[in-house]
């Protein structure tokens, strides 16, 4: 982060998230404080010695930083746009509508010695499942974190869309979602039994023999984003790459906290260090956000309907890709 970003987070911090100078540490310190720990995952100890305070001091000021970024979700996780009808981006103009990608991560943690078996996941780690909504342009909409490792992807998403203030996914959008969801009404999955994953078609005698195929070829590289934007978030916070010696709940809020901070450099870094991946995205389409609707999709079921329109929608992709082949 830049002076420049840094200087207004700072001031957003104060203005829209209640962040005070009590005359004790200024709103300056405390946020370099709070930053410094998500960025290096540095222990209380550490930071004693780097900014000359006690420990308590500490801990009491990063609480407050936290509260007030926690403060400001409606202003730092976006407002999705649809995919227009005019979209001339390979990976994005079959999928009309589509409001972006989500995802599951795990994220390793510390818990008690009694939650560890539900905590624990294949792998043998010790983590919570943390979904991931994001946009085309790598900023995310929503995340929801806490639950236990042991917990399905699917069961996650239920929880999220059922919450009030939860993902609204207003009836005519969807995003896009990997194989273990349900492929249902504001949620387009891959066909299941048929290869998906990009280095699956790296190969150029490898190309799709069918619409499922490249169906399939087509979602994975659109849906990509979502990894790239859990990447890009690994990155940055080392507080996310190992498990925290905060309270489960505490450390729940943290990894919120870093995919504001994550979408705050998005908006306010012309030159974003952690950007990896070179990208290639259309500029997205100038107009109204998606309303505040009532009627959004709280429920996730398989229906014919909706698989039918999937169905529609492969083999007209596979059919006008074919033609241009020939």
């Amino acid at each position: 982060m830049d002076r420049n970003a840094f200087a207004i987070l700072c001031e957003l911090l104060k203005t829209r998230g209640g962040l005070l100078d009590d005359g004790n540490v200024t709103i300056e310190e405390q946020v370099a404080t709070f930053v410094h720990i998500l960025a290096h995952h540095v222990k209380n100890r550490s930071i004693q010695v780097r900014f000359y305070r006690s420990g308590e001091t500490i801990s009491q000021y990063v609480h407050r930083v936290l509260f007030a970024l926690l403060c400001l979700e409606d202003v730092l996780f976006v407002k999705p746009t649809p995919v227009p009808d005019d979209c001339t981006d390979s990976r994005w103009r079959w999928f009309k509508g589509c409001l972006g990608a989500l995802d599951g991560t795990y994220i390793e943690m510390t818990v008690p010695e009694s939650n560890k078996p539900r905590y624990r996941i294949r792998k043998g780690h010790i983590a919570t499942n943390v979904l991931g909504v994001c946009t085309r342009d790598l900023k995310f909409v929503y995340v929801l974190s806490g639950w236990e490792g042991s917990a399905t992807d699917s069961r996650v998403l239920r929880d999220a869309i059922t919450r009030n203030k939860g993902l609204k996914v207003p009836f005519g959008n969807y995003y896009l979602a990997d194989a273990g969801y349900t492929n249902g009404q504001g949620f387009l999955a891959p066909y299941r039994g048929t290869r998906y994953h990009l280095q699956e078609w790296e190969d150029f005698d490898r190309a799709p023999r069918n619409h499922e195929e490249y169906f399939n070829m087509k979602h994975s590289q659109a849906r990509n984003i979502i990894e790239r934007c859990f990447g890009l978030l690994k990155k940055r916070w080392a507080v996310l790459r190992s498990p925290s010696f905060y309270p489960i709940r505490f450390q729940g809020r943290m990894i919120i906290a870093c995919a504001l901070l994550h979408n705050f450099i998005m908006m306010h870094m012309d030159v974003d260090p952690e950007e990896y991946t070179p990208m290639t995205l259309d500029e997205l389409p100038i107009g109204e956000e998606i309303p505040n609707v009532l009627e959004s999709i709280n429920v996730v079921e398989a229906s014919d309907e909706w698989s039918q329109w999937r169905d529609d929608l492969a083999e007209e992709m596979f059919d006008t890709w074919m033609s241009r082949r020939t």
